[in-house]
């Protein structure tokens, strides 16, 4: 398949070269996501990142500073838009309604149609619904395209659905998979015992039975949308168990697949029939765990169907299908590396960075199409697989990690920097086949470092007298506030950074006076600041950053948080306190699979920048690399907004 595509990429390229324009320059940017400027220093500086040391000499190479907070979301949207979260209104993975206290996605939301016609157990929607991007301000390419200048914006995140202003484009991280999520698998087994009483974050288990060597389940996809009543689709496959060879037949619809045991199969189209002339289609990988003594099945999450595509990912809508039928089927889900699966012990970290490097190998594999049909103008390209496998293989490179295991953790000591040389491998690609009147930028939207201790944050607000709770002896695991007590709260914790106020007129419940806002945001932050970690008898928190002093008023800074919390380097905000739950403890280690990140105090965490040849306009931070990318167009980019701080 790669050499296919290599090849019609040559060909593509002669073709899109005549009738251009040499006089539009050519600006071509790959942006990396998680690229750490530390370790990739020390990696140049070890021969293993040729590519880069190329553009160091060339251009240059420096550490470019992130967003507040360093969270991917919000990083992009501040180089999307050069603007901060107070205009583009992305402030972390998730918001919250204040009149609900429940969190939403923050960069799209979908609505249903408005006027429905019900007809017993069935309704018809008679207008649309939408699904809607919730990124504010003019994205770099709207600007460029307004002045004439093509460009072509491959995964870029903070942009589902696409915009519609590029020439090209097709949606990246926070595009869903067919049931609304981020990512949801699927594992099925004949092992009744299998993860009895465990949570499953981010998959579901089925039990099995085989009966005279067949096994007859399900795949369970969203709720029918024709229905009144709550049904999922679902769509039956079987399994034909060999007898003598661990292996089994797949058959899904029209579709057969022999598996061997440890065996993935390629894309397999999943259909789901709505009514007799409507259906819905997907596509999803399989993955042949174990066939005896319990048959064990992983399916990934059913992605949207790149060839018809149930919402939308590309611009124009024929783009997705065109890139699939040129270079094959891929996934279409934001974040394809399933973390989840390696979180909830379905993985084992070989099987992990087996399903990553296929995820991350389609990126990489559709490149060079890609770049064969950019003449002139802008190309951007995203590749996310460093940031993923960083998340889950940074603790082999620290020893001094609360939870290192010599035995288990050295093998894979070299992971994260065999996935940098991967990524080095594409600038090379484009160095090669780019000419000299192309500018190359490298860019990453922040950096790495190693996740040792948590800091619950609601667990702080409670012992500070901040938070009140209904009941003392309940254990943890209440999530989205179940145990809050709003009568005696004044602040609260939700997302991964994100403080709030519990504001009278503005949370449903909330208590304090709008006059006492400020002064109550000081104390906390003079508090928080002062808290040793007693384990490294250093301050937890680096610096409380005030929404009202950090974010620009620029009509959406009431979306985000009162303040926004740097942890110091190596400790991050705790998981269950993101979802609203108000744990025992306030600092512990960290002991889970999830050992590397980058949500702690923006200077600690910096990307990188590198450039074929010095930018005209230089930049430092996200915000400035957007005035930068629009500079070599001659195109000044939006006027500052007014009350800028």
């Amino acid at each position: 398949m790669r050499a296919a595509v290599l090849a019609l990429a040559t060909v593509v390229a002669v073709a899109c070269g005549e009738g251009s324009d040499p006089s539009m320059p050519r600006v071509v940017i790959l942006g990396l996501d998680g690229m750490d400027h530390e370790l990739t220093t020390r990696l140049m500086a070890e021969g293993r990142l040729p590519g880069l040391s190329r553009l160091e000499k060339m251009g240059g190479y420096a550490p470019l500073g992130s967003s507040i907070p360093a969270q991917s979301p919000v990083a992009w949207s501040d180089f999307i838009t050069g603007q901060d979260a107070g205009v583009h209104g992305i402030f972390d993975f998730m918001h919250r309604d204040p009149q609900t206290m429940l969190p939403y996605l923050s960069t799209s939301r979908t609505e249903a149609p408005e006027h429905v016609l019900r007809l017993g157990d069935w309704q018809f929607p008679l207008d649309g619904g939408k699904v809607e991007l919730l990124r504010r301000g003019r994205a770099f390419w709207e600007i460029l395209e307004e002045h004439g200048i093509p460009t072509t914006i491959v995964r870029i995140p903070a942009n589902f659905p696409p915009s519609g202003t590029a020439s090209r484009e097709l949606s990246g991280m926070g595009t869903p998979d067919i049931l609304g999520s981020y990512g949801t698998f699927s594992y099925y087994t004949t092992d009744r015992l299998a993860f009895l009483g465990k949570d499953i974050a981010g998959g579901k288990v089925y039990t099995v039975e085989e009966e005279n060597g067949v096994i007859a389940a399900e795949l369970v996809g969203p709720d029918h949308p024709l229905k009144t009543i709550r049904e999922p689709l679902t769509t039956p496959f079987t399994l034909h168990v060999d007898p003598d060879r661990p292996a089994v037949k797949l058959e899904v619809g029209d579709e057969e697949r022999v598996l061997e045991e440890g065996e993935w199969s390629d894309w397999v189209t999943v259909t789901f029939d709505l009514i007799p002339t409507q259906t819905v289609s997907t596509e999803a990988r399989f993955y042949l765990r174990q066939v005896r003594p319990h048959l064990a099945l992983y399916v990934s999450p059913l992605n949207l169907d790149p060839m018809a595509p149930a919402l939308p990912i590309s611009t124009p809508e024929s783009w997705a299908s065109e890139l699939a039928a040129a270079t094959g089927r891929y996934y279409t889900q934001g974040m394809p590396e399933d973390t989840a699966a390696l979180a909830a012990g379905v993985f084992t970290r070989e099987e992990f960075l087996a399903q990553a490097e296929i995820a991350g190998g389609e990126v990489l594999d559709q490149f060079p199409w890609v770049l064969s049909r950019f003449d002139r103008g802008l190309l951007f390209y995203y590749v996310g697989n460093g940031d993923l496998v960083s998340h889950m293989m940074w603790r082999p490179m620290d020893p001094d990690h609360p939870a290192y295991d010599a035995e288990k953790d050295a093998p894979f000591a070299d992971v994260v920097p065999r996935v940098y040389e991967e990524m080095d491998g594409l600038v090379s690609y484009a160095l090669d086949h780019l000419g000299d009147d192309t500018l190359l930028i490298v860019m990453s939207d922040h950096g790495f470092t190693s996740w040792r201790r948590t800091f619950n944050l609601n667990a702080w607000l409670h012992q500070n007298g901040y938070l009140a709770v209904k009941d003392e002896t309940l254990p943890e695991g209440m999530e989205l506030f179940q145990n809050v007590d709003w009568s005696g709260t004044r602040a609260y914790s939700i997302g991964m950074n994100g403080l709030y106020v519990n504001l009278k007129g503005r949370e449903k419940d909330g208590i304090v006076p709008p006059s006492e806002r400020g002064a109550l945001l000081t104390e906390i932050a003079e508090r928080l600041e002062a808290t040793i970690d007693p384990e490294t008898g250093s301050p937890a928190i680096s610096r409380v950053y005030l929404r009202d002093e950090t974010y620009t008023d620029g009509g959406q800074r009431e979306i985000g948080p009162d303040a926004v919390i740097g942890y110091r380097k190596g400790t991050r905000g705790a998981d269950a306190s993101a979802l609203g739950e108000v744990g025992k403890e306030v600092l512990t280690d960290n002991d889970k699979p999830w050992s590397g990140d980058h949500e702690m105090d923006t200077p600690a965490v910096p990307g990188i920048l590198a450039t074929s040849r010095p930018l005209k306009r230089p930049a430092h931070n996200l915000r400035e690399l957007h005035a930068s990318v629009l500079a070599e167009f001659g195109v000044e980019p939006d006027e500052a907004i007014p009350g800028r701080n």
